[in-house]
């Protein structure tokens, strides 16, 4: 029987991205997929400044930004009655070029390091199967599905199933499913969803054109929303050739007629695909059974406005790799896996009401559209500035919602160090630095010009950015454990200034764990903590974040 450390069914960007970070660590995983090769259609379309930043961590950002939209193309959403005619109203987004400007001028910690990144996940996944394919450790199988599961105490017989029909049993350690919405894996451990499902039925259409980008009359950008009464928008995918028109339009519908009455002008353009599918703010009631995890749309099912859907999962992927990878090699104890669920389970609800705040502005804009918004009368104008106000200011929430995306905090685990009134909330719409346990590392422009996040390695890491801390006791207690620790010290007046702490412990994704002044205090406990070696306790939920 075939054996592995991990294995992971669903070949999508989190289970691609969780292999790669595995394989990274010395972890022996299998990836598979049930369909024969990579997703050819294009489904998400921005990757946010956290997952940019995660992939530049791996290495590859740079290659998945050469995917996507150029540094200097617009990313602004448009608000229109036809691409034929001048914008109703533009919400202005800076391109990754001048976003990176803004980053480069920025010495406070209150951006991140990476911008995001229009790339469609039809080209995204390729390049993370090449790269998976290129890492040691990484077995890649296209054709094989997941059937069925038994676990014992010391692993997981994975039951799947070959495109040419033949069965397999597969071993491993552990099982990660990530395996979509509808996953398999999730109905097979009797895993419920909870919150609310099939809100609004659309229809996704992709459609395919050479010279619509370069002819929209209204700009250029990436969101092109339309004032009727079926909620349309297109959507210009990283490549600016691939097009997605998302609509409520029924079945049946002739979406050429659709498309040539929404372009306005002559154009060259080819339907590809044809799709139903419904809105859903849905959270798994677990995200484990045992030795069976769960991941990306398989615990999380979100509307997609704000582009919580695969950034949540990558988040997912990068928090469950390193604990795998810690108890794999030894120096994890029970409660590092048992963290997973505890802390990645309140971001995934938390986003899931972030993107259901998001959705609900946009109905009340459109409610103001009616079928006289193309008149080219007083009155029609008079109801386009209207829709268009409106539009500027609601509108707008999916796209500013840069506390979730980065600054989500998981205070109270059992994993991060206890601090009076310390408690996991973030803003949804603003972001302020500060460096208290359970939040990511801010970014940081360094005295030599280097960023904060570059010069931290894989594994746990305390940072001493006066120079002078004692790291003595720390170090024994991990090494104790088998645990690793890197030590860098830095002498950096204007991070702690920022950070309002002079030393930091840091996870291996970049999390706080504990931050103070010199050495801390009970070494011993703090390293069994933060390793889920210490005695099991009772997490804290996470306060309500606020919607602002």
């Amino acid at each position: 029987m075939p054996s592995y450390d991990v294995i992971i069914a669903g070949a999508g960007p989190v289970g691609l991205t969780l292999a790669i970070d595995l394989g990274r660590r010395g972890v022996r995983c299998l990836i598979m997929e049930r369909h024969a090769t990579t997703a050819p259609w294009p489904k998400m379309d921005r990757s946010n400044a956290r997952t940019m930043e995660f992939y530049r961590r791996i290495g590859i950002v740079d290659r998945v930004r050469a995917l996507g939209y150029p540094a200097d193309n617009p990313m602004d959403v448009f608000l229109l009655t036809r691409m034929s005619e001048p914008a109703i109203a533009v919400l202005k987004y800076p391109s990754v070029a001048e976003r990176r400007a803004q980053i480069a001028a920025c010495f406070d910690g209150s951006m991140p390091l990476e911008p995001y990144q229009l790339v469609s996940q039809n080209k995204l996944e390729p390049l993370l199967k090449e790269v998976a394919e290129a890492t040691p450790n990484v077995t890649v199988r296209y054709g094989c599905a997941f059937e069925d599961l038994v676990q014992d105490e010391a692993g997981v017989d994975v039951h799947v199933r070959r495109l040419d029909g033949g069965a397999e049993i597969l071993r491993g350690r552990y099982l990660v499913g990530c395996d979509g919405g509808s996953s398999t894996v999730r109905k097979t451990l009797g895993i419920a969803l909870q919150g609310r499902g099939g809100l609004r039925e659309l229809r996704q259409v992709m459609f395919f054109s050479d010279e619509l980008y370069e002819r929209i009359v209204a700009g250029k950008g990436r969101h092109y929303n339309f004032a009727d009464v079926n909620f349309s928008s297109i959507i210009a995918q990283g490549d600016r050739k691939e097009f997605t028109l998302h609509s409520t339009l029924p079945e049946g519908t002739d979406f050429h007629a659709v498309l040539r009455d929404l372009i306005g002008f002559d154009c060259k353009f080819e339907i590809r695909h044809v799709l139903s599918w419904r809105h859903n703010l849905l959270v798994a009631e677990h995200y484990r059974d045992r030795r069976v995890f769960l991941a990306g749309d398989a615990v999380h099912l979100v509307i997609p406005s704000g582009g919580l859907g695969m950034n949540t999962g990558v988040g997912d992927a990068f928090d469950l790799s390193w604990k795998l990878a810690g108890v794999i090699k030894g120096w994890g104890g029970p409660g590092l896996l048992d963290g997973y669920e505890i802390e990645r389970r309140p971001i995934g609800l938390r986003n899931r009401d972030a993107s259901g705040w998001a959705a609900s502005a946009v109905p009340v804009w459109r409610a103001l559209v009616t079928p006289q918004i193309r008149d080219a009368t007083p009155e029609g104008a008079a109801l386009r500035a209207r829709v268009a106000a409106s539009f500027s200011v609601n509108h707008r929430y999916m796209h500013d919602m840069v506390g979730v995306e980065t600054w989500y905090s998981y205070a109270g685990s059992p994993l991060i160090a206890d601090e009076p009134g310390n408690v996991a909330h973030w803003e949804t719409s603003r972001y302020t630095p500060h460096a208290r346990p359970g939040v990511r590392v801010a970014h940081m422009w360094l005295a030599d010009g280097r960023a904060l996040q570059d010069i931290l390695g894989d594994d746990y890491t305390l940072l001493d950015l006066r120079g002078d801390c004692d790291a003595r006791p720390l170090q024994a207690a991990f090494r104790a454990l088998g645990a690793p620790l890197d030590v860098v010290r830095r002498d950096e007046p204007r991070v702690r200034d920022v950070f309002g702490r002079s030393v930091l412990l840091l996870r291996p994704d970049l999390h706080i764990a504990w931050s103070g002044h010199g050495t801390p205090p009970d070494p011993e406990g703090l390293a069994a903590r933060v390793t889920g070696q210490a005695a099991p306790a009772a997490a804290r939920a996470p306060a309500n974040a606020t919607a602002a």
